[in-house]
């Protein structure tokens, strides 16, 4: 429903306008959401809370559900069910719940024994379940992958998830419009993955704090659709909401004919309005950053955080050399746990493990580019004697495209582990880890300290760098293996032959399915539960207490709570794993001089950081569950990633930002181990040693909700009318978003639940 919008808009604007169904004055708006992706990590806590309030899943129709972080991608040959096939306890519970709510609310589920199971930001365009124009979220910081068709997409917490799930909608205030413009033409050897970890040196992990970002430019224009999700799946690492590609007819080949796309008279239709959906001429940008693509060359990552990148003909870079005492500190901090000496070229780095995989880099254009080093490497060439180098498909149909394709024998000969899909090593929730001190070069997208192991190094590189190095043993430019003396040993080897990939798009599409018993309503007549569930939100007046000091800057969710702590069904019991590798030492387990074990820190209610970015990383709501388990409910810094900022307020916690030149004030008094007393009515925070408070002001939603303790979704549930209205003027003008849904291939959707007793995890 095309809004009549007076003056040139941006793409973000255009498609935010669409989906606003209600607004308040201080520009709080709730906002409709197109389509919801759903894996086993951050949803258990949500469909609980559905179970809880007796609420159902509201658009079946527009939920898909996979597992994929938790799972081995070892074979599966053998597989006969979840409860035999993941070993883990805790990993096996969060899969085996999944199954179980997607039987209970009807929906649609692409299971271990489905070919079309994979990570979900692969899965969803794939199907053509993601489409231009539309609002996506998924409870993982990398639904921004999506915007690559031209979307707004999104990655929520826990408690966003059940928003959704319950109502279709979010409540969002709207980010700033920034433009990244990189024009001209890459030199060779550069890849998407390059061009988006360049972008990241060049305007820092919180570059893009507070806005979605548009990618414009001949670059981006000659990207495939395979390139430009890579691009925006890595928007999060530069601080942003989301980011996005205007769709064109790159977009449109990609999408026609997929299975959830629109087909015939609506495809037409639908392909009209998308060719509206461009940034127009005048519109006003917030933030503008252009690049010359002949300034990026071949990126690798050096330290813990996306933003400390080199080119792979540089050097590691000298802390000594940086005036910013918090920067060079953290650079110091990431040189010892990386294990690298100051000034050592990048190519003389060993690796121990080469990962080719995750959302940001497992698709068949990966692959292909991969498989092109390893035979540039020449007949016979095999990987390093020293190096364990694994490939992990994104999804099933992906594997057997590029099995079709011949891509795995290329690999099995050269020694590469050929797996199954799923996240794998991107994140160390499963099997796949690097154990402590191993190097890997990774096409993954976090580098972050413990992210694919506990102690494991990570360097951040394209698919086709990682094949290099698994060739090398080393960390190499991919260079060497490109000119006529490479293609002439490609066109020795085995000939590679392209097939489509919608040779393997022909699973059958059904109705959208609807738990049994259940008759299937109109989306437009669905009529929304009352708001009668009292809510569970803990009220945030004052909060008087212990202030623990820390000095550290870009504190990632990863540093806040590890992953192996993420594989739980319950939002308590996390205190213990609140900065779990700071507070315990690798090696011996026992407790470390970290603040936070020190007297009287132990008993902490409020956290003062003194460096920028706090909580950057992902959407994950275990963050700030471990910190308000541990006891602190408000944490003081002088900014904070987007999603933490909304996670922490979902729970009832203050995410508080003050001036650096103030946070560095409260912290000295921490320091000195005086008690802060924060005042949310007051709006002041006061200091017990006799200074005067310190002034702040807040989101006057956000504050009323904290001050009271509301339940976001009982709000949004006195809206039914205002949602009912949105979803007929929806269905009228979009109806391609409208009830589709696929017959799974091994849990029978919309099966009812069994009323035996559940399993004693």
């Amino acid at each position: 429903m095309p809004s009549a919008v007076p003056g040139p808009r941006t793409l973000y604007d255009k498609i935010w306008d669409d989906h606003v169904v209600e607004i308040k004055e201080d520009g709080l708006a709730l906002i409709y959401i197109d389509r919801h992706l759903v894996h086993e990590v951050t949803s258990p806590q949500a469909f609980e809370g559905l179970r809880v309030a007796g609420r159902p899943v509201r658009r079946p129709d527009c939920t898909l559900a996979t597992v994929d972080h938790n799972i081995p991608t070892s074979s599966r040959k053998s597989f006969k069910d979840l409860n035999t096939f993941v070993a883990e306890p805790d990993s096996r519970a969060q899969c085996m719940a999944l199954e179980e709510n997607v039987k209970e609310f009807g929906l649609t589920y692409f299971g271990l024994s489905d070919r079309r199971q994979g990570i979900v930001h692969i899965i969803g365009p794939e199907q053509g379940f993601t489409l231009p124009g539309i609002t996506s979220v998924c409870g993982d910081s990398h639904t921004s992958t999506h915007g690559a068709f031209g979307s707004v997409a999104f990655g929520i917490g826990t408690s966003e998830v059940e928003h959704v799930l319950a109502t279709q909608t979010i409540l969002q205030k709207k980010g700033k419009n920034m433009r990244i413009t990189v024009e001209g033409e890459l030199l060779e050897g550069v890849t998407s993955k390059d061009v988006i970890l360049h972008i990241i040196g060049v305007i820092g992990t919180a570059g893009g704090t507070g806005a979605v970002i548009e990618y414009a430019g001949s670059v981006f224009r000659g990207f495939s659709m395979e390139a430009r999700m890579s691009v925006c799946n890595m928007s999060i690492e530069a601080g942003a909401r989301a980011g996005m590609v205007a769709p064109d007819d790159i977009t449109f080949d990609y999408l026609r004919n997929r299975p959830l796309a629109p087909k015939g008279a609506t495809w037409a239709a639908a392909e009209a309005y998308w060719r509206t959906l461009t940034s127009d001429a005048g519109a006003k940008w917030d933030i503008e950053v252009n690049i010359d693509a002949k300034d990026i060359v071949p990126t690798v990552t050096w330290g813990t955080s996306p933003q400390d990148v080199v080119p792979i003909t540089g050097s590691v870079p000298d802390p000594a050399q940086i005036a910013d005492p918090t920067k060079r500190a953290s650079a110091e901090r990431s040189l010892a746990y990386m294990g690298l000496t100051p000034n050592t070229p990048m190519e003389q780095v060993a690796v121990d493990k080469v990962f080719i995989g995750s959302c940001t880099n497992s698709r068949i254009e990966d692959l292909r580019s991969a498989a092109k080093v390893v035979l540039a490497a020449g007949p016979g060439a095999t990987v390093s004697p020293n190096v364990y180098a694994m490939i992990v498909p994104g999804s099933g149909l992906i594997k057997q495209h590029a099995e079709a394709e011949g891509l795995d024998a290329v690999f099995k000969r050269a020694g590469f582990d050929w797996r199954e899909a799923g996240c794998s090593m991107c994140l160390g929730m499963n099997p796949d880890q690097l154990a402590p001190g191993e190097r890997c070069a990774s096409t993954s997208n976090r580098n972050f300290e413990g992210r694919q192991g506990s102690g494991g190094r990570t360097h951040l590189v394209s698919p086709a760098m990682a094949a290099a190095a698994a060739m090398t043993g080393k960390l190499t430019d991919v260079r060497r293996f490109m000119g006529a003396e490479a293609e002439a040993k490609i066109a020795a080897g085995p000939k590679m032959h392209l097939v489509s990939a919608f040779d393997f798009l022909d699973d059958p599409i059904f109705a959208s399915p609807q738990p049994e018993g259940h008759a299937a309503p109109a989306p437009s007549a669905t009529a929304l539960p009352a708001a009668a569930a009292p809510s569970s939100v803990e009220k945030f007046v004052v909060l008087k207490g212990i202030a623990a000091p820390l000095a550290i800057e870009n504190v990632d969710t990863d540093m806040i709570i590890p992953k192996q702590f993420l594989k739980t069904l319950k939002r308590t019991g996390l205190a213990n794993a609140l900065f779990f590798t700071l507070r315990k030492d690798p090696h011996t387990g026992k407790d470390t001089d970290f603040v936070l074990n020190r007297a009287p820190y132990d008993h902490a209610k409020i956290l003062v950081c003194t460096g920028k970015n706090f909580g950057c990383g992902s959407s994950r709501e275990h963050a700030p569950w471990s910190l308000n388990d541990f006891g602190i409910r408000c944490v003081i810094a002088p900014s904070f990633a987007d999603i933490f900022k909304s996670n922490s307020m979902q729970n009832g916690m203050l995410p508080l930002t003050l001036p650096i030149d103030d946070c560095h004030a409260l912290a000295k008094d921490a320091e000195a181990g005086l008690e802060l007393e924060v005042d949310l009515e007051k709006e002041e925070v006061r200091r017990a040693n006799g200074e005067a408070p310190i002034k702040f002001t807040t989101d006057p939603f956000r504050r009323h909700c904290l001050l009271n303790g509301l339940d976001d979704i009982a709000l949004t549930l006195q809206n039914a009318a205002a949602i009912e209205s949105f979803e007929e003027r929806r269905s009228a003008t979009w109806p391609w978003l409208d009830g589709f849904g696929y017959q799974s291939k091994k849990i029978p959707v919309g099966e009812a639940v069994k009323k035996a007793k559940k399993t004693d995890w």
